[in-house]
């Protein structure tokens, strides 16, 4: 090791253990302001059990204070002088050997220590940007490690290792919470800041740098030669002028089909590349973007493990995916675009607060006039005209999705504050600009198209689903430098969460959920049972008229039975029965036996198909039709002159109907052969209307639509004399049964054939001729014709 590199090692050291003596002495102030926070709780009015509880959290903090100050202490110390260790709070990410179910008491420390890392950092996050860099540059490392004291997860996870030493609980630190955030930000931001001062007086690096640690890839091909064959884009109004069959979606050769909103946006992206390519070659790009389906998600997402729900265990959830090639910004343009989220947070913070008085739109009107601002920032610390094009195009962006009046005031709010996480990925990716699946853009669609009714009264949302949005911002707020890694993950976390929020929390769509899941499992139980049936059956001697009503009637018999009482049940076990002996009757009788055996069974025979078709909601009259076409088959088996079915096969066919259901195949297994798909109007009920009629035949291109629609997007429905908006709220497992909730929570259920013959009838608009982000993208196109020279301004 050279002089210089001990010299090196030596200031890092001492950089440490200016931080640590910080924190220390902090540590004191600390202990005393939660102290006045728990003794002023105690004295404010609250009901009983809140009391108690406050009773209950001052006598342990005034038992345990002391002996948490100490093993903080300690082991800050123990930190510096050997590193962190194995805390019990380590991150669950950090530990994939250890393949063991995990406590929730584990999970629930996880997820207070990455709160309060979190809230550490959001104060801090600037002066640990310098102190970090100033460090690599010292240790020539890339990064600095995970477990170093210098990270604020670290002092997080050392901070409740010794509360929950001390005896504290999780309940007292949720009564303290607010104060806990506060002190441990300021003692971190203080002691990051003293660390650095201590560098800069060493003369390490008083002016930051980031240029040696960005690495850059070659950039992307341009397209210009390639986009000058393009015609010009043409209006919402010509790509997709409601949807008419023709305006039906189509394909080019050999490829597959493609949405009218598709096109319209493939048109306006390669719209945007040619007026790059004019005025910006250098942001003008060529992406060789990943295969993917109609609704845009790339097969790796959608056929991905569960991914975790909380932003705590998500750490090595949001930095792990693969994306393509990135190039870095400018090392000014990258602090400067940290410095305008801090300050877009900051700011949306104190909007949120009680001293606040500020209503949503007064504070959509703040952070936009803010944002406008701090693009004027971001430009003068631009490097590049390629930089300065971003900034330009990101900000026209979010001006036009900010100015989107279906989106209610409050989703916008959290909207804008995706605008600086947006800018840092465009500047390093500058396929945002190229393809309309990018990540980021999915992300705002998705969310947008939940939102968005075709007034601000059909766009009423929930508490959940405004707190999943919310929870999704700051996720992607909390990871700045994953790229799309951080938006690819957390959109497939919100498709997840569409699935079960609609199915259980949403009280508009819960109940027509249920009952649409109810009518799926029956029709596939029934078609399942068809399909064995057919095969049992295939070399038994039985009349057609007999087979038709097995196939036919008995199957949804048994599926609606198997439903409601159990595959195992007797009521269940009495249909099959009375299947095998309808089989017997209606096979030839060659005996005067055997003739007499089928007069004495068919009273109560016939009573029991009376009854499994009144299970299965089937009026008298349609039960006398079957009856008496059974009637004229069993007429028929006594003048048959076929062999009669031996006893031994009869009882075969008896086992083989006892044991039917292990004979299935999983709901999730296959497709369902649509020759065998019946008429679902018999399950129209309260509060589920089912679509029997309407439209026309529907193309494959149409089929394919259908088959892409996603959980959340509004329409506009004409069905039944009404036209109403009305929201995809479920799908089935095969998508092949769709539902639709109006505002008022009436049920509408599709099948798969049916809804395309809507789409392609127009008998159902989409409330978004195209997406969000393709509209703001064609706005902001409109700004730059009338003044192309705002890009390098």
């Amino acid at each position: 090791m050279t002089a210089a590199d001990a010299r090196s090692q030596a200031l890092a050291s001492q950089a440490r253990r200016v931080h640590t003596e910080v924190l220390l002495r902090g540590l004191p102030a600390v202990v005393a302001v939660l102290t006045t926070a728990v003794q002023e709780q105690l004295a404010q009015p609250a009901e009983h059990a809140l009391q108690m509880a406050r009773r209950d959290a001052f006598d342990a903090w005034q038992r345990c204070a002391t002996p948490w100050h100490a093993r903080l202490g300690k082991a800050l110390r123990h930190a510096y002088h050997h590193g962190p260790g194995d805390s019990r709070s380590a991150s669950l990410n950090s530990r994939p050997q250890n393949l063991a179910l995990v406590s929730d008491d584990t999970i629930e420390r996880e997820i207070i220590a990455s709160r309060l890392a979190l809230a550490m950092m959001d104060k801090a996050s600037w002066e640990f940007s310098d102190l970090r860099n100033r460090m690599q540059s010292l240790e020539r490392v890339e990064d600095l490690a995970q477990q170093d004291l210098l990270r604020a997860q670290v002092l997080a996870r050392l901070v409740l290792d010794a509360w929950f030493d001390a005896a504290l609980t999780s309940s007292v630190w949720q009564m303290l919470q607010r104060w806990l955030h506060h002190e441990f930000s300021q003692l971190l931001n203080e002691s990051y800041h003293e660390a650095n001062h201590w560098l800069i007086q060493q003369g390490v690096m008083p002016d930051v740098d980031l240029r040696p640690f960005i690495r850059r890839n070659a950039p992307s091909a341009s397209v210009a030669t390639q986009s000058a064959a393009l015609g010009p884009t043409p209006s919402p109004a010509q790509t997709h002028g409601g949807i008419a069959p023709s305006a039906a979606a189509t394909a080019g050769p050999g490829g597959p089909a493609m949405t009218p909103a598709s096109q319209s946006a493939q048109q306006v992206m390669a719209q945007l590349q040619r007026v790059l390519a004019r005025h910006v070659p250098e942001l003008a790009s060529a992406p060789t973007p990943a295969p993917r389906t109609m609704s845009g998600v790339t097969p790796s997402v959608r056929g991905g493990q569960g991914t975790p729900a909380g932003v705590a265990n998500n750490a090595g959830v949001y930095a792990a995916a693969a994306g393509p090639s990135t190039r870095g910004g400018s090392p000014r343009l990258s602090a400067a675009i940290n410095h305008a989220q801090e300050a877009v947070q900051r700011r949306a913070d104190q909007v949120e607060s009680a001293n606040q008085e500020l209503t949503a739109p007064q504070a959509l009107d703040d952070i936009r006039n803010r944002n406008q601002a701090l693009k004027q920032v971001l430009k003068q610390a631009a490097d590049t005209p390629a930089e300065r094009a971003t900034i330009e195009l990101v900000a026209l962006l979010f001006q036009a999705i900010l100015q989107e009046e279906r989106i209610p005031s409050a989703i916008r709010v959290w909207f804008a504050r995706l605008q600086m996480p947006v800018l840092r990925v465009a500047v390093s990716e500058p396929d945002f600009f190229a393809t309309e699946d990018h990540p980021a853009r999915r992300l705002i669609d998705r969310m947008g198209a939940c939102v968005m009714g075709f007034s601000t009264s059909t766009a009423e949302i929930g508490d959940a689903l405004e707190r999943e949005i919310k929870r999704v911002v700051q996720v992607v707020e909390a990871y700045p430098d994953t790229g799309r890694r951080v938006f690819q993950t957390v959109l497939t976390e919100f498709e997840k969460f569409l699935d079960h929020y609609f199915q259980q929390e949403n009280e508009v769509s819960r109940k027509g959920v249920s009952l649409a899941q109810q009518v799926e499992q029956r029709e596939t139980l029934a078609i399942q049972y068809t399909i064995e049936l057919r095969k049992m059956l295939s070399e038994v001697p039985v009349q057609d008229g007999v087979r038709d009503f097995l196939f036919q009637v008995w199957a949804d018999v048994l599926a609606v039975t198997g439903v409601r009482y159990g595959p195992q049940a007797e009521q269940t076990k009495t249909m099959k029965r009375a299947a095998a002996d309808l089989i017997w009757s209606a096979s030839a009788k060659v005996s005067r036996e055997d003739r007499a055996e089928v007069i004495r069974r068919l009273p109560p025979l016939l009573k029991t198909l009376r009854d499994g078709m009144g299970h299965a909601g089937m009026n008298h009259e349609r039960q006398d039709e079957q009856i008496r076409s059974l009637n004229n088959a069993l007429a028929a088996a006594f003048t048959a002159k076929t062999a009669a079915i031996p006893r031994e096969r009869l009882d075969d066919l008896m086992s083989q109907l006892e044991t039917l259901e292990a004979m299935l195949p999983s709901p999730e297994a296959g497709e369902i052969n649509e020759s065998l798909v019946r008429d679902l109007s018999s399950h129209e009920c309260e509060g589920l209307e089912v679509v029997a009629e309407g439209g026309t035949a529907p193309t494959p291109a149409m089929l394919a639509w259908a088959r892409e629609l996603q959980v959340g997007s509004w329409y506009m429905l004409d069905y039944r004399g009404r036209v109403e908006p009305v929201q995809l709220v479920w799908r089935g497992m095969r998508h092949h049964l769709i539902l639709f909730v109006s505002p008022q929570g009436r049920g509408v259920l599709f099948q798969l054939s049916r809804l395309a013959a809507f789409l392609q009838a127009g008998l159902m608009l989409p409330a978004q001729d195209e997406s969000l982000t393709v509209k703001a993208t064609r706005n902001a196109l409109a700004k730059l014709e009338v003044d192309p020279s705002r890009l390098l301004a």
